[in-house]
């Protein structure tokens, strides 16, 4: 059994004259990033590994979640997450070290929510819902693979342990 953490960005700022990629996060993606964290730490989802997209709304993402719980693993910089496509997601976390149990990805929408989707088979069926509803900025979901190796990643592979929105944490509707 291997874990898997998808975690998308916390919600960022579209400041005039800044490309996409240097975008950083709003207040609103601030103040939620940390709770993400605590979350994390509090319900023991804590990874092996963390890969981080390049973008800045990424990093300052898991950099405020790990300020809020330092038990989280520093992030290592994984270019191929930047707006990824679920079949790029899926080759990342292939060519993962067996050495790593639990691993979180920190990414972008479409492919966060499409990977989480394709990969969750079982697990409470409202939160299954909520992912296909709407994986909101700061989303994170938990889901534990039914594999030997992070190489034998599949579709219908998972069973959701947990889906985590900010607004579940602090009331704010996204």
């Amino acid at each position: 059994m291997h874990r898997l953490i998808l975690l998308r960005h916390a919600k960022s700022d579209w400041p005039e004259g800044v490309r996409d990629h240097d975008r950083p996060l709003n207040g609103r993606g601030r103040r939620a990033a940390p709770l993400i964290g605590s979350a994390m730490a509090a319900r023991g989802f804590v990874p092996d590994r963390a890969l981080v997209s390049t973008a800045r709304r990424t990093h300052e993402t898991w950099a405020l979640a790990r300020a809020a719980a330092p038990v989280l693993p520093e992030g290592v910089e994984e270019p191929r997450l930047y707006h990824a496509s679920p079949a790029m997601l899926m080759a990342v976390i292939a060519q993962t070290p067996e050495s790593v149990g639990t691993l979180v990805l920190v990414g972008h929408n479409p492919g966060t929510e499409t990977l989480a989707g394709s990969l969750v088979a079982r697990g409470p069926a409202l939160e299954r819902q909520r992912i296909a509803a709407k994986y909101p900025t700061g989303g994170l979901a938990v889901i534990d693979c039914d594999i030997a190796a992070w190489r034998d990643i599949a579709p219908k592979c998972g069973t959701l342990v947990a889906f985590v929105c900010p607004r579940d944490l602090d009331g704010e509707t996204e």
